[in-house]
């Protein structure tokens, strides 16, 4: 269960995708699109923030906020509200996949499962509906975990 290569090459490109909804596009907007198509992880706006200001120190917070939010409402980028009290942010992408939250480390493990997905779909059919959507999201502690 990994994530494929065309989804990694998916959330490289939040700048065109800015580009080809008619977004204007300011220094500071590229760079932060740039710093969220750069990150491996789900950062929240916090961290975001901190990640833009080592590449532009003039970008402010509330800029970095009012971005994501527009990034957001274009459906360039997908909101998550792993149980943390703060928002994370992830390229949108066509491709399905679902998360695992470690909530010992807050690790967010990105997987795709066929099997999920069939289960998922029976289930809606067998309570009469076509499933059209779904977010999963598997909160979790290592095998090893020694705190109970």
């Amino acid at each position: 269960m990994t994530i494929p290569e065309k989804d990694l090459s998916e959330r490289r490109n939040i700048e065109a995708l800015c580009v080809a909804k008619g977004m204007r596009m300011t220094e500071q907007r590229r760079v932060i699109a740039r710093v969220l198509a750069g990150s491996e992880d789900h950062p929240d706006v916090e961290e975001l923030y901190r990640r833009c200001a080592k590449v532009d120190d003039r970008i402010s917070i509330s800029t970095v906020y009012r971005t994501v939010r527009l990034f957001e409402d274009a459906g360039i980028i997908e909101r998550h509200d792993f149980r943390e009290g703060r928002a994370r942010y992830e390229t949108s992408r066509e491709s399905h996949h679902d998360h695992l939250i470690n909530l010992r480390s807050g690790e967010v493990i990105e997987f795709q499962s066929e099997e999920i997905e069939r289960m998922q779909a029976e289930v809606a059919r067998k309570l009469g509906y076509k499933l059209v959507d779904h977010r999963l999201e598997l909160y979790a502690v290592p095998l090893n975990d020694e705190k109970k």
